[in-house]
């Protein structure tokens, strides 16, 4: 009965789509089944004699080693996951059901290739995490950070760059750049420079394994030993067009990338891309509702933030702040003698001059027409203030030519400050802005006589 049995059995078992394996207990397979060639590549004859764990992906080695063990100790595993290196480098998602058989001093287990269940669901999770992320967190920076995070999940990508091309000045930056050989890749001639250029240039994928076939023009030397590190580039790409590159790199001779890792990252990618352009959206949306578009000075609602946070700190701290109101006389006598543009560039200059004239913790900021503000956020005198102040009219006063025209301006300053001027927001306001007025009319009184 046995014989009769026995051939008829095994044709049955090559006929099933799941793998059946039979394993020693030095680990090495005595039995496969004709499906293990569809799933990994191998033929049975191949695959006989061999150690398993050899196939297993080098992070799933551990927790596999663990797993056999507890079958041969009597403990039958159902649905356990883990990832085998096919022979033509993928990376296969397998779950296995298997038990021990003590009287034939086997592991027998059964097979279930579910790369591409396992693949579907790390395109869902990523697209969810990194759609996540660009609505939680606060700016690109931030957003390239938890996009790092999530691709490292599933993929080496301890260096990692991402580059924006921006079309109007034809120049590559790197907003976020992880790489401790190539600390600058902005510099000519990096490595990662040149293949963020090449993927954007050409709007294709690219992925550098060592000892690759017919590599692209140009990059043949940085995959020519055994050992050399793996790279990946794919295209940031949007409705708009090819918006930057994003390029991760393995540890050389460590684990190799593949055609699913380019083709996962590639769709990973386009929604990249896409929380790439809203993100830059909303900050330039922020920055038209926050700054003076001419001068890119602050405007007043921001001013104001900066005021209420710089008054809440001094009331702690027992500290002194200033609010200086800067006016430019006769400004409207340059637009009507000289024209708009003139008057516009008159603005920006004065809007760098004042800049120069303070702190970097310090606010310039410009509230309506030819109305300035500083804030001084800190000072340790009334004397400080007035300093500044004295500071921004000699800086002003200086001759300007713009658009082949010679202009002076005489400025109207008035200086408030906390506590003596007001312990509000409104009183510091009001209180400078009658002080540049007071200073207007001396001014007045004076080139009158």
């Amino acid at each position: 009965m046995e014989s009769r049995n026995s051939e008829p059995l095994a044709s049955y078992i090559d006929l099933l789509l799941d793998a059946v394996c039979a394993v020693d207990k030095q680990g090495r397979f005595v039995f496969v089944s004709a499906a293990c060639e569809r799933i990994f590549g191998y033929t049975p004859d191949e695959l006989i004699g061999q150690p398993m764990i050899d196939l297993v992906h080098p992070a799933d080695r551990q927790r596999t080693l663990d797993a056999a063990r507890e079958i041969m100790g009597g403990e039958p595993k159902l649905n356990f996951e883990n990832r085998y290196l096919r022979k033509d480098g993928r990376v296969a998602h397998i779950l296995w059901s298997a038990r021990w058989s003590e009287v034939d001093q086997l592991r027998i287990a059964v097979a279930h290739d579910i790369t591409e269940r396992k693949q579907a669901e790390s395109r869902q999770a990523a697209l969810y995490a990194i759609s996540e992320a660009a609505h939680a967190t606060e700016d690109l920076l931030a957003l390239f950070k938890r996009i790092h995070s999530i691709i490292g999940e599933w993929l080496p990508a301890l260096n990692f760059s991402v580059a924006l091309y921006d079309e109007h000045c034809a120049q590559l930056n790197f907003p976020y750049h992880v790489d401790d050989r190539e600390p600058q890749p902005e510099e000519p001639g990096t490595v990662t420079g040149r293949l963020c250029g090449e993927v954007i240039r050409s709007g294709l994928p690219i992925l550098l394994t060592p000892d690759q076939d017919n590599p692209p023009a140009g990059f043949a030397a940085l995959v020519a030993g055994q050992d050399s590190p793996c790279w990946l580039g794919v295209p940031l790409s949007s409705k708009n067009g090819t918006i930057g590159a994003l390029i991760v790199k393995s540890v050389p001779g460590g684990e190799r990338y593949t055609e699913q890792d380019k083709e996962l990252l590639q769709y990973v990618c386009d929604q990249v891309a896409t929380a790439i352009e809203r993100k830059q959206l909303h900050a330039r949306l922020q920055r038209m509702a926050q700054y003076d578009q001419l001068t890119q000075l602050p405007n007043r609602e921001l001013l104001r933030e900066r005021l209420k946070a710089s008054l809440a700190l001094a009331r702690v701290d027992s500290g002194r702040m200033a609010l200086l109101y800067v006016d430019l006389d006769r400004f409207k006598q340059v637009n009507d003698t000289h024209g708009h543009a003139v008057g516009d560039m008159l603005l920006q200059a004065v809007a760098n001059r004042l800049k120069g004239c303070v702190r970097e913790t310090d606010t310039v900021a410009r509230i309506g027409g030819d109305e300035f503000v500083v804030l001084l956020h800190s000072i340790h005198a009334a004397e400080d203030a007035e300093s500044v102040a004295g500071k921004i009219r000699q800086v002003l006063v200086q001759p300007l030519r713009l658009d082949g025209h010679n202009l002076n301006i005489q400025p109207s300053i008035g200086v408030a400050r906390y506590p003596e001027h007001g312990t509000e927001e409104n009183q510091l306001f009001r209180h400078a802005d009658e002080a540049m007025y007071s200073a207007k009319r001396q001014q007045h009184l004076r080139l009158g006589a």
